[in-house]
This record gives C-alpha cells, structure tokens and sequence, in this order.
C-alpha cells in the first residue's frame, strides 16, 4: 500500500471518530462487527489497531473489541447438529448492552462477502438471524429508538469483499481499490474532510426541514415499474445525518449517508414498487424484486432470485410485512455516480431512494420515544424485530408531496431535487 492509501486511512480513522462517533474525551469505545452471523473483523486487524489507536490519542478511556469469525460460522453450519441452530452465547449481547447503558461510544465495522453462504442450507442460516434478531431485540432498540449512545456503522475493506465488487481486476489490486473507492464516497479524499462532512450534514438538515415544515399527508413515487403511494402520519418526522444521544452527543449513525427519512403510515402504502438494486441479507443476495401493497401490507412478491429467503423476511412477524421507513436522497450522489453494485447495504442504501421493511424509527414521530408499542402503533408506527432497507430509486424516478388540502407539490423529478432550500 502506498503512501497515500496510508495517508487516507489515517483522515478515514480521524473523521470516523470525530465526526461519525465524536468521541468524547474519557468514554469508552466499543468495536464491533455489523451484520451478526455475516459478519467478521478478523481480517481488519490493522485498521482496527488505527482506530483504537486514534480513539486513545482522542482521549478515549478504554477500547474493546468483539471479534467475530465467518469461516467459524461456517464451520458451524456445516458441521453442527442440525437442532442446534437456536443456540446463542448471551454473553455477547450482554456485553453490547453494559456498555450502551453506560453511554460508552460504539462502531460497528462492516465488512462482509455477500456470496459467503450461498451454498448453505438457507434454513439453518435463516434460524440462526431469527435467533440474533431475538436476542438483540433490547440492543437493536435502546441504539435505534433511544439513542441511548453516540456511535456509528462504517464499512471496510477486506479481500473477501471486494473479489465481489471487482471480480474482474487481478487479485492483488482489489482491496485496495475497494479502500479508495470508499475513501471517495465518504469525502476523505477532499482537501478538508472534515469541514466537508459538517456542510454536507447541514444540507441535509436544512433539506429535512423544509419536509417537516411542509407536513405533507401522503407521497407518490412514480418510475419504470414503480407506482407507489405511501401515507405519512401525523406529526411525522423527517430526519438526516446528525442524530443526537441521550447524553447530547450529535453524531452521524451512518457513515456514509446521504438521506433524508420518516416513517410511513403502516397501514397507509398502496401500489408496486420495483427494486433497483439486489437486497443482501446477512450474506445473501435477493435480486430483481418487485412488492405489491394493499392497505400497507405486503400482498404480493416476487423475485429473481432469492424469493424464498424474501418470503422468510416478510413472515419475520407481523410489522416484517409492512414499511417502517422511506429514505429519500438525490441520484447524484457520490455512490450513485460510482456506477458501482457494492453489495453493501450501509453504501449501496445511499445510491438510492430506499424503503424498509419492518421497525420505524421512533425518533421519527413527535413524542415516539415515550410511546408504547401499542400506542406508537395506534399513531401509525410500525414494531417489528427487523429493519431491512431494499432500494428503489433511480433517475428515472419522481416523487410528489400531497399536502393537507390536497394540493400535489413535486419533491423530486428524474432522481433529483425539485424544490430549492
């Protein structure tokens, strides 16, 4: 590696921590792999050592790892008794839970080979993320709906990852084209990276505010093979990069991100809507779907490739079938420009206009926080155990805001923004 990858890697490190997490003098961190059983720092050392490295020069008390080995969980799957699959070391998530109680820092690295367990008994690898998914049901909540910490997820790059997103380049030169392609999307390459990252944070706020001064009822998303209307409930709320902890912490959650969001109404989603890009699920790939709704729920799928799998997904439980989030980001962006599949779904979510199936954020509703289930429901929220990003956008799509007495206003046209801020 060059020295100008080093030199990248070292401003990566210093704006993951600065402004992703903005860690604080005296907290701790805490490292993690994203992405449960597909999921594997084992071949991040070296970064891994930077980050902790800087996070100590920042002023950080103590930094911990949880590691997490694929070619383990392949062993597992193939070697296992099959009626072991539910099996599930609580330490871990315990672990996870002691330190976001106490405001620790976190950051979740992903950095995963989305083709890993193709040739695996989907069964078994579908009970295993339904087990994670239980008992990581608290984590998932206190990090999503409570904020309860300042941290972010970040991507990596690894061999076993970027043999798939450059499976034409010779072996050697992969990784590190991966790493400068990532260095790109998230702005490190720029002269201040850091001043970058506050702009661009700003515009995104500033875009979100004009939608939550606008309060529209309901969105129509038109494109080739999409008709889609989506309900917004009352007093939803449109959100973006900076999220703040419960300590006051701002912080961006996703690194990179480009979006804007808010909650649908659950019951409020009527039409088709066409992917434009594959969904990868904890290491496998679904591809050319197309999901029809009635009465926001999903009454019919279909799928190139992986329709089984998707089929698992929506059955999760009964929020699994309706939407939690619509996502709304120009395609201009700088991943979307890349012209580049990553098989990522943190990078390849913020190349596109994306929904979600399952959970809504209920920093995304007013008073949402202090809501019940049951009451956040009755509002027009959805509760799920999962939340699974699938993208729909292009630059062919539009997208209108229907106000309160019931005039159309154009949000986007052909994939980018049609109201000035």
């Amino acid at each position: 590696m060059s020295s100008e990858f080093e030199q990248n890697l070292e401003k990566y490190a210093e704006v993951i921590l600065k402004v992703a997490v903005n860690l604080q003098k005296g907290q701790r961190l805490y490292i993690t792999p994203h992405g449960g059983f597909n999921a594997s720092l084992i071949n991040l050392v070296p970064f891994i050592e930077l980050i902790a490295k800087k996070a100590y020069q920042l002023g950080a008390r103590f930094v911990e790892v949880l590691w997490n080995d694929l070619q383990l969980n392949l062993i597992r799957l193939q070697h296992a008794p099959r009626d072991s699959f539910e099996e599930f070391a609580t330490w871990r998530r315990d672990a996870s839970l002691d330190f976001i109680k106490k405001g620790d820092a976190g950051l979740s690295i992903l950095a995963s080979d989305p083709h890993f367990f193709d040739d695996q008994d989907p069964e078994l690898i579908n009970t295993i993320i339904k087990t994670y998914v239980k008992h990581y049901k608290d984590v998932s909540f206190l990090l999503n709906q409570q904020k309860a910490r300042n941290g972010a997820v970040i991507s990596a790059s690894c061999d076993s990852w970027a043999k798939n997103v450059f499976p034409n380049l010779p072996p050697d030169k992969r990784t590190a084209k991966l790493w400068d392609k990532i260095f790109e999307i998230c702005r490190i390459k720029q002269k201040d990276p850091i001043l970058a990252w506050k702009n661009h944070v700003k515009q995104l706020i500033v875009r979100s505010n004009y939608l939550n001064e606008k309060q529209y009822t309901t969105l129509k998303l038109k494109a080739p093979g999409t008709d889609l209307t989506i309900g917004l409930p009352e007093g939803h709320i449109w959100g973006s990069a900076k999220s703040t902890s419960q300590r006051g912490i701002d912080y961006v959650s996703n690194f990179p991100t480009e979006e804007i969001y808010t909650l649908p109404h659950k019951d409020k989603t009527e039409g088709t809507v066409k992917m434009t890009k594959p969904l990868n699920y904890r290491g496998n790939l679904v591809e050319n779907i197309r999901i029809t709704f009635s009465k926001g729920k999903v009454i019919e799928f279909e799928a190139g490739k992986g329709k089984d799998l998707l089929d698992k997904i929506i059955k999760t439980d009964e929020g699994a079938s309706k939407l939690g989030e619509i996502a709304l980001l120009p395609h201009s962006t700088p991943i979307s420009q890349s012209g580049i599949l990553f098989y990522n779904g943190l990078i390849d979510e913020n190349a596109s206009n994306h929904i979600a199936l399952g959970f809504a954020f209920r920093s995304c509703l007013k008073g949402g926080k202090e809501m019940s289930d049951k009451e956040f429901m009755a509002a027009g929220g959805n509760v799920s155990l999962i939340h699974v990003d699938c993208m729909i956008g292009s630059g062919e799509m539009d997208v209108d805001g229907i106000t309160k007495d019931g005039k159309t206003e154009p949000i986007m046209r052909k994939g980018e923004w049609a109201f000035n801020v």
